[in-house]
């Protein structure tokens, strides 16, 4: 499954690891929530970055406490019309400050990706080639925005007043 990731298609740098599967003592692993749950503790001490999958019905904020040690957290997205991911990236960026690797996963089209961008994805898993060119093409598609988002761009009306601050030689 091809990875996107800043607008460029790139290699997984992850191992997924199952519910019952060995941990390896070092190197990027990917686990299930329930997992990472489970051995936390344990994977204080891991030699590698560390991920979850986290499911989009499951309270984001169970995983709060483990935030400082995730290098990337997983959301889920079951269908294209389940939009929960969209808000537990907000939250994760806007509310609880998490500056990891947001990756999007399952059922992500085309038409959503600006605004998986705009939440603060920074990389997608998709199924299709053709999706992961399509997806990197859209990164750089738009540069202005009127709504402030999880994505911290500067907004059409604050980029505008910068502009006049600067040709009243720095009066706003």
């Amino acid at each position: 499954m091809p990875l996107v990731s800043n607008g460029a298609i790139v290699a997984d740098r992850y191992l997924q690891i199952g519910d019952d599967a060995e941990l390896p003592p070092q190197g990027a692993l990917l686990l299930p929530a329930a997992r990472f749950l489970a051995d936390a503790e344990r994977l204080r001490g891991h030699d590698g970055p560390i991920g979850v999958i986290w499911p989009n019905n499951r309270n984001i904020a169970e995983l709060v406490p483990y935030l400082a040690q995730l290098a990337t957290v997983v959301l889920l997205f079951p269908t294209f019309r389940d939009g929960r991911a969209h808000s537990q990236a907000r939250l994760l960026r806007e509310r609880y400050g998490f500056r990891g690797e947001l990756r999007a996963s399952g059922q992500v089209l085309r038409d959503q990706f600006v605004f998986l961008l705009r939440n603060g994805f920074d990389s997608f898993d998709v199924k299709k080639d053709s999706d992961a060119e399509a997806f990197a093409a859209a990164a750089s598609r738009y540069s202005v925005f009127y709504q402030p988002a999880a994505d911290q761009a500067v907004g059409a009306l604050q980029r505008r007043r910068q502009l006049r601050g600067q040709a009243r030689g720095g009066q706003p």
